[in-house]
């Protein structure tokens, strides 16, 4: 697939980094020669040093033949105003980043009269992927599919936690309740386990469950953490401002904002009428001992520097905190895993997973199943990818027992009729059905690769 980025920022590069390592045709506009001189000589891409918003720098790229576009700089307006003109021009596909609270409702307006085929926020994806564990504080990542009938958590099995050697096979008979196990992160190696497979403490678990039976999973566990109160957030930017204004309008939370600009303080007050904002410095001990720190539930570091936001949570970890969150874009997975970080965030990661989960369903948006949702799991490590099933699924009405898939995949779960199944070998796989997978391996774009 030909494919056009505007932009060679966090998302922009992430981007580069994944799509090109799905062998697709990338060309690279920006400005700035020095940085795109380091991409092309890091990645298999064409880069032009210009104005994307130039319709002579579009066509130079090749526009007129491209199938998706993307504009990614800085700036909204011109992200916007290069999607229209690259539509006009002869892109198939368009999706610009827009950023700016004030254009959030336009999202519509911008998809359906202005023609985008899509718009992403990575602050907001990034608030909602915040959200979600705050309000499920056992997990340290969660993801949903099937517009939220269905989870995978991450959960940490700390020593004396009842499914410490325990085999996959017997917790159905532990504990009467139905939960998959679909990955294991054991020290650096990833598994994608079978029902003979032995948990250990200090394993990373991901679970698939529906969000009422997982709860009732950790409760039969003991290990089950009432959802957070209070909540104390490092940073008033987009992101903060974003999460915030998503846990007050929940309702039944106390945010505090403590933000180092006092221009940046008078705007939140206006913006987040119900939530406390003080102005100061969040990295200073005294002001969060001042701000109450210690009898907080959750702490999450929103600010520009992945550093301090690091240095932030572990902090107040080693306060007893029971949930902390870090906003990191730059420290690599494995860095965040050696130092005990409890849940951390990259915007430019999850805004890059959703562009690369549209580009996967474009490649089969004919009669294909193709892909619905991809999140990516462990560094990257493992993909879990959200298939809707179609006519021309070749496996439809097969028992899955007669059926081989690929070594290091598994079907976590099917959705039918909005019911969750966990597949035994006499299920069948039909039209209309939403099939959730988790595997080792990477660029699935259609349901039929996974078998063999």
């Amino acid at each position: 697939m030909k494919i056009i980025i505007v932009g060679d920022g966090k998302v922009g590069a992430t981007l580069v980094e994944h799509l090109s390592q799905e062998g697709h045709d990338i060309v690279v506009i920006d400005k700035n020669q020095k940085v795109l001189e380091q991409l092309v000589n890091s990645y298999d891409v064409m880069g032009i040093c210009g104005n994307g918003a130039s319709y002579e720098v579009q066509l130079e790229a090749g526009v007129d033949d491209a199938e998706l576009f993307i504009a990614a700089t800085s700036s909204d307006e011109l992200n916007i105003l290069s999607c229209l003109m690259a539509k006009k021009a002869g892109a198939e596909h368009t999706i610009a980043r827009v950023r700016t609270p004030d254009y959030l409702k336009q999202t519509p307006f911008f998809k359906d009269e202005l023609g985008l085929s899509m718009v992403v926020n990575p602050e907001y994806d990034a608030a909602n992927e915040i959200a979600k564990v705050l309000r499920f504080p056992n997990a340290i990542n969660i993801e949903t599919f099937y517009r939220g009938l269905v989870d995978l958590a991450e959960i940490k099995l700390e020593a004396g936690n009842p499914l410490c050697d325990m085999k996959l096979s017997e917790i159905f008979n532990a504990f009467g309740i139905k939960i998959l196990i679909c990955a294991v992160q054991r020290k650096d190696e990833v598994i994608i386990p079978r029902g003979d497979f032995t948990l250990k403490a200090g394993d990373r678990i991901h679970i698939t469950a529906p969000r009422g039976v997982l709860v009732s999973f950790m409760k039969k566990l003991k290990i089950y953490k009432h959802r957070t109160k209070d909540i104390m957030i490092i940073g008033g930017g987009k992101m903060g401002y974003y999460l915030a204004r998503q846990l007050c309008e929940t309702g039944g939370y106390n945010v505090k904002i403590i933000e180092q600009d006092a221009a940046r303080c008078e705007h939140l007050c206006e913006m987040l009428p119900d939530a406390n904002i003080v102005h100061g410095d969040g990295t200073d001990r005294a002001i969060l001992m001042e701000q109450g720190i210690e009898g907080q539930d959750a702490f999450v570091a929103l600010t520009t520097i992945d550093e301090e936001n690091i240095i932030s949570a572990m902090y107040a970890n080693s306060l007893g905190i029971g949930k902390t969150v870090a906003k990191v874009n730059r420290v690599s997975y494995q860095v965040l895993e050696s130092i005990g970080m409890d849940s951390a965030f990259s915007s430019k990661a999850i805004a890059a997973n959703r562009i690369v989960a549209y580009v996967r369903a474009l490649e089969n948006s004919g009669e294909e199943s193709s892909v619905r949702t991809l999140y990516k799991l462990v560094g990257g490590q493992v993909e879990a990818l959200e298939f809707n099933i179609n006519s021309d699924f070749r496996e439809i009405g097969i028992p899955l027992k007669d059926i081989k898939l690929k070594r290091d995949t598994l079907i976590a779960c099917i959705i039918r009729n909005h019911k969750v199944i966990f597949p035994g070998g006499n299920d069948c796989i039909e039209k209309d059905d939403n099939l959730v997978v988790v595997t080792k391996r990477n660029h699935i774009s259609s349901i039929n690769e996974i078998f063999e």
